[in-house]
Protein backbone atom coordinates (compact mmCIF):
# COMPACT_ATOMS: atom_id res chain seq x y z
CA UNK A 1 0.00 0.00 0.00
CA UNK A 2 2.19 2.85 -1.16
CA UNK A 3 1.39 6.21 0.39
CA UNK A 4 1.49 8.94 -2.26
CA UNK A 5 0.64 12.01 -0.16
CA UNK A 6 -0.09 13.10 3.38
CA UNK A 7 -2.06 16.31 3.74
CA UNK A 8 -3.27 17.32 7.18
CA UNK A 9 -5.09 14.33 8.68
CA UNK A 10 -5.35 12.53 5.31
CA UNK A 11 -3.23 9.75 3.85
CA UNK A 12 -3.57 9.19 0.09
CA UNK A 13 -2.64 5.67 -1.00
CA UNK A 14 -3.17 2.82 -3.46
CA UNK A 15 -3.76 -0.90 -2.95
CA UNK A 16 -1.46 -2.95 -5.18
CA UNK A 17 -4.28 -5.39 -5.94
CA UNK A 18 -6.33 -2.53 -7.46
CA UNK A 19 -4.08 -1.99 -10.49
CA UNK A 20 -6.55 -3.82 -12.73
CA UNK A 21 -9.18 -1.13 -11.97
CA UNK A 22 -9.26 2.37 -13.48
CA UNK A 23 -6.91 4.87 -11.80
CA UNK A 24 -8.09 5.85 -8.33
CA UNK A 25 -6.86 6.80 -4.88
CA UNK A 26 -7.94 5.84 -1.38
CA UNK A 27 -7.97 8.53 1.31
CA UNK A 28 -7.75 7.54 4.96
CA UNK A 29 -8.36 9.50 8.15
CA UNK A 30 -8.46 7.59 11.40
CA UNK A 31 -10.45 4.43 10.61
CA UNK A 32 -12.43 5.90 7.70
CA UNK A 33 -11.50 5.39 4.04
CA UNK A 34 -12.93 6.99 0.90
CA UNK A 35 -12.14 6.18 -2.71
CA UNK A 36 -11.94 8.65 -5.60
CA UNK A 37 -11.61 7.87 -9.29
CA UNK A 38 -8.88 9.98 -10.88
CA UNK A 39 -10.12 10.28 -14.49
CA UNK A 40 -12.43 12.07 -14.19
CA UNK A 41 -12.14 12.97 -10.51
CA UNK A 42 -15.27 11.74 -8.75
CA UNK A 43 -16.25 9.96 -5.57
CA UNK A 44 -16.42 6.16 -5.79
CA UNK A 45 -16.99 5.25 -2.10
CA UNK A 46 -17.64 7.58 0.82
CA UNK A 47 -16.41 5.48 3.74
CA UNK A 48 -18.68 7.27 6.22
CA UNK A 49 -17.25 10.77 5.79
CA UNK A 50 -19.53 13.81 5.93
CA UNK A 51 -20.50 15.53 2.66
CA UNK A 52 -18.45 18.57 3.72
CA UNK A 53 -15.33 16.51 4.32
CA UNK A 54 -15.80 14.60 1.05
CA UNK A 55 -15.99 17.93 -0.79
CA UNK A 56 -12.73 18.99 0.86
CA UNK A 57 -11.07 15.70 -0.10
CA UNK A 58 -12.28 16.01 -3.70
CA UNK A 59 -10.71 19.46 -3.89
CA UNK A 60 -7.43 18.02 -2.59
CA UNK A 61 -7.57 15.25 -5.22
CA UNK A 62 -8.16 17.88 -7.92
CA UNK A 63 -5.32 20.10 -6.62
CA UNK A 64 -2.86 17.20 -6.52
CA UNK A 65 -4.23 15.32 -9.52
CA UNK A 66 -0.95 15.23 -11.47
CA UNK A 67 0.96 13.83 -8.48
CA UNK A 68 -1.69 11.22 -7.75
CA UNK A 69 -2.04 10.10 -11.36
CA UNK A 70 1.74 9.99 -11.74
CA UNK A 71 1.98 7.85 -8.60
CA UNK A 72 -0.68 5.50 -9.95
CA UNK A 73 1.15 5.15 -13.28
CA UNK A 74 4.49 4.60 -11.55
CA UNK A 75 3.06 1.97 -9.23
CA UNK A 76 0.67 0.16 -11.59
CA UNK A 77 2.38 0.62 -14.96
CA UNK A 78 6.15 0.51 -14.25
Amino acid sequence: MPTILRIGPYRFFFYSADCSEPAHVHIERDSQIAKFWLTPVRLAESGGFSRRELTRMQRLVEEHHATLLGGWDEHCNP
